[in-house]
């Protein structure tokens, strides 16, 4: 696929479809366990493609399952039949343990899995593009030491982080180039963690290696575009802007003008109805009344898709993403 035009499409077009981060809710579809879905490409590809079927969004999303690249380095993941996995453990308390830190191949642990999900689902979807999605460097650092002493590394052992960042970065552009090979048209990059960081902080610990990576991977035809939901990012505009990036995705935490405001109009910026507020424990009512506000405040800006804040529970109600979808598909007819 074109990316550069299916990117220039949206961006002209006075229709704009959604992309909202949802895949851990195909669960119900395929009626799977999360762990299930977590553990087989079949279902994971099978799962991308019930959502498909069922919602006319502009892309399809991969798993956001932020565990995956810390479990391959060795970190051990929490797996539950209702939940999305989650690091239970970190493996660098030292520098001595980050220069022994072993960059893995791509394939350990389940991150074959989830490359093969993406070769799968490119067959199976040919409507759209197929977008892989990843962890961001400082997010999966912060994995690897600890989330909140990564936060007290940064000011006491800087050097560590650097070098933790360095072999985070180094497997990042591999498993990104292995889902370009599988046939991904881009890839969603979460970096939340560093969302929480000062903004000098995250132009030390977080800016330079997502640009190392978005250069090292991204092509014409395959787009990188970098998700942030933390509530620092409404600080940090100067610097992500400065990325220039195709794809801004932007969590609830923050207020979605601003940063309209503030990235490259060049640039799709996505976002932001709050996930587990109105897609998990929201009614269809309020989730519709959600989206025509943000829609109402916001589709003044031709770059601006409306999206969820992060990705969608697993829970969610599917009454819910319908209404989402219908609203937004009646507010576009009533412009």
């Amino acid at each position: 696929m074109n990316v550069q035009k299916w990117l220039e499409e949206i961006r002209t077009s006075p229709v704009k479809k959604p992309m909202p981060i949802l895949s851990f809710p195909s669960v119900q579809l395929l009626g799977c366990t999360v762990q299930e879905l977590v553990t087989d490409s079949s279902l994971q590809a099978k799962g991308m493609k019930a959502v498909a079927d069922r919602v006319d969004a502009c892309a399809a999303v991969s798993m956001m399952d932020l565990s995956v690249e810390a479990q391959a380095f060795g970190a051990e993941a929490r797996l539950s039949d209702d939940e999305v996995p989650t690091i239970v453990n970190h493996i660098v308390e030292t520098q001595e343990e980050a220069d022994a830190l072993v960059v893995p191949e791509v394939g350990a642990g389940r991150t074959g899995i989830y490359v093969e999900a993406i070769r799968q689902a490119h067959e199976l979807i040919t409507d759209r593009p197929v977008l892989a999605g990843v962890i961001g460097p400082f997010s999966l650092a912060g994995r690897l030491m600890g989330v909140s002493d990564a936060m007290i590394y940064c000011y006491d052992d800087p050097d560590m982080v650097h070098t933790v960042l360095k072999k985070a970065t180094q497997f990042l552009i591999s498993y990104i180039r292995a889902f370009r090979d599988a046939g991904a048209d881009g890839v969603m990059m979460a970096e939340p963690l560093a969302g929480l960081l000062p903004p000098a902080m995250n132009d030390e610990f977080s800016i330079p290696y997502v640009k190392q990576i978005r250069e090292a991977v991204e092509t014409e035809n395959f787009l990188f575009g970098y998700h942030n939901c933390g509530d620092a990012v409404s600080r940090q505009m100067e610097s992500l802007a400065a990325l220039n990036l195709s794809v801004y995705h932007i969590g609830n935490a923050i207020s979605m003008n601003l940063a309209l405001e503030n990235l490259p109009e060049t640039s799709l910026v996505m976002g932001n109805v709050d996930p587990a507020g109105e897609f998990c424990n929201g009614t269809p009512e309020s989730i519709r009344a959600a989206a025509r506000t943000l829609l109402e405040e916001c589709s003044v800006h031709p770059n601006f898709v409306i999206s969820s804040g992060c990705d969608i529970p697993p829970a969610s109600r599917w009454d819910n993403i319908d209404a989402f979808f219908e609203e937004i598909e009646t507010f576009y007819q009533n412009a």
